[in-house]
């Protein structure tokens, strides 16, 4: 893969299978590596519709973004995502996280754990899989030491928020967190940060940042637009800052929301 990056995009909601196979041809064809899908309640359902984007794609992976390890029990989680890789040829990427909204937890009739319980959960579901699939690749994102930890024993790639502690630099600091927990392990894994605020393509260059202000209240609109997670300006912009994130954090895998495809289409082109 030229430059050693990859490419995912996330969907929000399915209209019907046709606009959702259509969808994913195009993102394929666009030139993403992999189709995501979240998982909470009000979103799509992922496995049936990673299975039905698998029927219709043929390079582009298909993960998970992430799911909420404290919904599922390791058997029967594994007894979908091993059959979704089956079905795709080897194309699903199994992507975890702790969980943290109370109210989705109350919604599906679940005790809602504390922090370090959902934590523990989501170690026990890794090494499940670590131990009995282990061909299977883990995407596990999160941000806090422990949650880290875990990704940087058992996980393939490790999904990065770009924030952390308040150091001069969050994401260097977090990254070498992962290097020091992770040891001989750490040249082997990818690093990935989603995007969270991206141009509307409408020629401005100007990113909405809403999402992001909603994790950097503190934060001013020019310190936003500095963070990783946010591009601006042209696609060539964009690209050039991908560049450069490769090569001083070493992050190699991006992802986006769909409502950013058509700017992060040409940003892709100018990297390939």
């Amino acid at each position: 893969m030229s430059n050693n990056l990859r490419f995912g995009v996330g969907i929000r909601s399915v209209k019907s299978r046709t606009w959702l196979q259509d969808t994913a041809r195009h993102f394929e064809d666009l030139g993403f590596d992999v189709l995501h899908v979240p998982d909470h309640l009000g979103a799509p359902a992922p496995f049936p519709v990673l299975a039905a984007a698998a029927q219709v794609t043929s390079t582009m992976r298909l993960g998970t973004f992430v799911l909420n390890a404290g919904f599922y029990k390791p058997a029967l989680l594994a007894r979908d995502a091993v059959d979704l890789d089956l079905v795709s040829d080897g194309r699903f990427d199994l992507g975890l996280g702790a969980g943290y909204v109370q109210e989705e937890f109350e919604a599906a009739e679940l005790p809602f754990p504390s922090a370090g319980e959902r934590v523990d959960h989501l170690e026990h579901v890794t090494r499940y899989f670590s131990e009995r699939h282990s061909s299977l690749p883990i995407l596990i994102a999160g941000n806090g030491d422990r949650v880290l930890t875990i990704a940087a024993r058992y996980a393939a790639i490790i999904g990065l928020t770009g924030s952390g502690k308040a150091v001069a630099d969050p994401l260097a600091e977090r990254i070498d967190f992962v290097r020091a927990a992770a040891g001989e392990r750490f040249d082997a894994l990818e690093l990935n940060i989603a995007i969270t605020a991206a141009p509307s393509d409408d020629g401005s260059g100007i990113p909405d940042l809403r999402l992001t202000r909603r994790h950097a209240t503190q934060l001013s609109d020019d310190q936003m637009l500095a963070l990783p997670s946010v591009l601006s300006g042209t696609p060539r912009d964009g690209a050039d800052k991908l560049r450069h994130l490769r090569e001083k954090y070493g992050l190699t895998y991006f992802t986006v929301q769909d409502n950013h495809v058509d700017y992060f289409a040409k940003v892709i082109a100018e990297l390939r």
